[in-house]
C-alpha cells in the first residue's frame, strides 16, 4: 500500500460516507440500520488503507502532518457515527463527512514525502498512543464544535446535553494525550514540560475547554457565551495541531518532526 492508493480508498470511503449521510435524512421514521452500516463501511475502508500503509511503510503513519490528517479524517468520521448512533442527529453525518473530506482533499493535493525511517525521538513506546489518543480527542472535540455552531444558528435545537457529554469525553482523551506526551518528553528530552510552543498551545487549549465547563456551571443561562467558548477552544486546538507551523516561534520547536521529510 502506498500514497498513490490513497485517492482510491478515499473515494470509496467518501461514497459510503455520503450515502450514509443521505440515508440518514431519508429514514426519518425507519430503522437507521442502513445509515449506520453504510457510514461504518466508509470508516472501515479508510481504516484499511491506514493499516495497509502502516504495513508497507513498516512504521506507524503518524510522523508527518499529512499522516496525522489521515487519522483525523478517520476518527472524525468515527466520532460522527458515534454521535449519530447515540443522539440520532441526522445532520451530524453530513457535517463530519464534509470536514473529513476537506482534510482528505488537502492530503491529495499535498501528499508530501513520507520516509520509512523514524527519527530517534519517535522510536518510543509513547509515540503511537500519544498521537492516536490526541487525534481521537481532536475528532470528538470537532463534533462538539459542529454542535455548538449548529446550536448558535438554531437555538431551539438544545444540543447542550450532547455537547457536554462529547466534550467530557474529548477533553478526557486530550488530557490523557497530554500526560502521555509528558512521559514521552521526559524520556526524549529529560523534562516533562519545556514550554515548547506546541506544549504551550496545548495548555491554552486545555484551559479553554475547562472554561467551557466553568461557564456551563456558573452561567447556565448564557448559552451564546458557552457555545462561543467552545468555538474559541476549537480554534486554539487547530493552532495547537497544525497552525503552529505558520508561526515564526514554532520553527525551532522540538515537536517539528517534518524538517527532513517534507
Amino acid at each position: 500500500m502506498t500514497w498513490e492508493h490513497h485517492i482510491i480508498f478515499a473515494a470509496v470511503a467518501a461514497v459510503f460516507w455520503i450515502a450514509g449521510s443521505v440515508t440518514s435524512f431519508i429514514q426519518v421514521r425507519k430503522s437507521p440500520a442502513w445509515t449506520i452500516w453504510l457510514y461504518a463501511a466508509g470508516v472501515m475502508v479508510y481504516a484499511a488503507y491506514i493499516a495497509g500503509l502502516w504495513v508497507t511503510m513498516q512504521r506507524p503513519p503518524l510522523m508527518t502532518m499529512g499522516e496525522t490528517r489521515l487519522w483525523y479524517s478517520l476518527f472524525l468520521s468515527l466520532a460522527g457515527l458515534i454521535t449519530y448512533i447515540r443522539w440520532r442527529y441526522k445532520w451530524i453525518l453530513s457535517l463530519t463527512t464534509a470536514m473529513s473530506l476537506v482534510f482528505i482533499v488537502v492530503n491529495i493535493l499535498r501528499p508530501g514525502i513520507h520516509d520509512q525511517v523514524l527519527m530517534p525521538v519517535l522510536q518510543s513506546i509513547w509515540f503511537v498512543p500519544h498521537v492516536t489518543v490526541y487525534m481521537f480527542s481532536y475528532a470528538l472535540l470537532a463534533c462538539t464544535f459542529l454542535l455548538a455552531v449548529a446550536n448558535l444558528v438554531k437555538p431551539s435545537l438544545d444540543l447542550l446535553p450532547a455537547i457536554d457529554k462529547l466534550c467530557r469525553a474529548g477533553l478526557s482523551f486530550f488530557t490523557v494525550g497530554m500526560l502521555l506526551g509528558a512521559l514521552w518528553a521526559k524520556q526524549a528530552w529529560g523534562d516533562y514540560w519545556t514550554w515548547d510552543p506546541k506544549e504551550t498551545w496545548a495548555g491554552i487549549t486545555w484551559l479553554l475547554y475547562v472554561l467551557f465547563f466553568h461557564l456551563k456551571e456558573t452561567r447556565p443561562q448564557a448559552r451564546k457565551m458557552i457555545f462561543v467558548s467552545l468555538i474559541l477552544a476549537f480554534l486554539s486546538l487547530q493552532i495547537c495541531w497544525y497552525g503552529l507551523q505558520y508561526l515564526p516561534q514554532a520553527r525551532g520547536s522540538l515537536h517539528n518532526y517534518e524538517t527532513n521529510v517534507q
